[in-house]
């Protein structure tokens, strides 16, 4: 057999078996939901092996979408690390035989701390199935091997019935885009959903701010020094009155007059665009996509500006 075709026979054998998985949900899915989101502590998850690595994910996701989990390495908990363990945990075990030594002499301790021990395993006539309080059954026809003896397929069947479990509780917990960018500050999406105006914006003597009767030489002096390509311009009252950029530069240059000795305000731009300081920088963004522009004023509620926000700091900060 061609190295594509086995590749690809591998994912169907794997996608079939794990599919099967969805018939036999039963009550006990419905229980290990009840004792999960009910918990008050944590989910301690543990497993040995490549169960143990699948737990790792499982702990990882959880934690993400709002079910605070940890992983306990079993032979790790029987040396001193069960003393993460408390009252108020519950405890997930995931195992593809049910007979797993260090696996079985977690239960005794377990027992006696009085948490619930719900178990992901693909035998649920086993010993440790036995002893658990929920038992989901990840039982699979056969591995992805021939000799059917590499953790493949039921390792798989391990991670999705653990993503079952995190996607049902972060639904039971309505948990939001907003939730899941607190937990993934350093993500696109947490970037996206978290990094606001007032964390970007140019403020104090970093503005490029002139008044209105400015003379034109003067305000290109404000601009070069600042380096953002504009000046705000503001009214005898400190108000938002204008804006002049690079462009509207080139733009009377082109006229040819005797501009340098006239004031901005002859020239300037008015109506800049604004947008609030606590406002998204994604916000901001779309608005410099929708006007082609490259900065937005930030203003306070008299219209005195306070703030620059630069295209070029939002693209910096990734929030695309």
């Amino acid at each position: 057999m061609k190295r594509l075709e086995r590749a690809a026979e591998v994912i169907r054998q794997q996608a079939e078996q794990v599919g099967k998985l969805a018939d036999r949900l039963d009550d006990n899915f419905d229980r290990a939901l009840d004792i999960l989101f009910s918990c008050k502590g944590r989910v301690i998850v543990t497993g040995m092996g490549k169960s143990g690595i699948v737990g790792r994910k499982i702990a990882a996701t959880f934690n993400s979408t709002g079910t605070p989990s940890m992983y306990l390495h079993p032979s790790e908990g029987m040396h001193g690390d069960l003393g993460i363990v408390t009252p108020d945990d519950v405890v997930l075990i995931l195992s593809k035989s049910g007979d797993t030594d260090e696996l079985s002499q977690l239960i005794p301790p377990f027992k006696r701390l009085g948490v619930p021990i719900i178990a992901i395993v693909g035998n649920t006539d086993s010993p440790l199935a036995r002893k658990c309080d929920v038992v989901l059954d990840t039982g699979v026809e056969s591995e992805a091997d021939e000799f059917n003896l590499v953790p493949t397929t039921s390792s798989t069947a391990e991670l999705v019935m653990g993503d079952a479990l995190a996607i049902v509780l972060l639904e039971m917990r309505g948990f939001s885009q907003e939730d899941f960018a607190l937990r993934h500050p350093g993500g696109a999406l947490g970037r996206r959903l978290l990094l606001k105006v007032s964390d970007l914006m140019h403020t104090g003597d970093e503005m490029p701010i002139v008044r209105e009767t400015d003379l034109l030489k003067d305000v290109i002096v404000e601009i070069t020094s600042k380096r953002l390509g504009l000046a705000l311009v503001v009214d005898q009252d400190g108000k938002l009155a204008g804006i002049y950029t690079d462009g509207d530069l080139r733009r009377t240059v082109e006229k040819g007059n005797d501009f340098l000795t006239k004031s901005i305000s002859a020239y300037m731009g008015g109506n800049p665009k604004t947008i609030e300081a606590d406002a998204l920088a994604e916000k901001a963004l779309a608005i410099m996509e929708k006007h082609s522009i490259t900065s937005l004023a930030i203003v306070d509620d008299n219209d005195r500006p306070t703030g620059i926000v630069h295209l070029h700091d939002i693209l910096k900060r990734k929030v695309v």
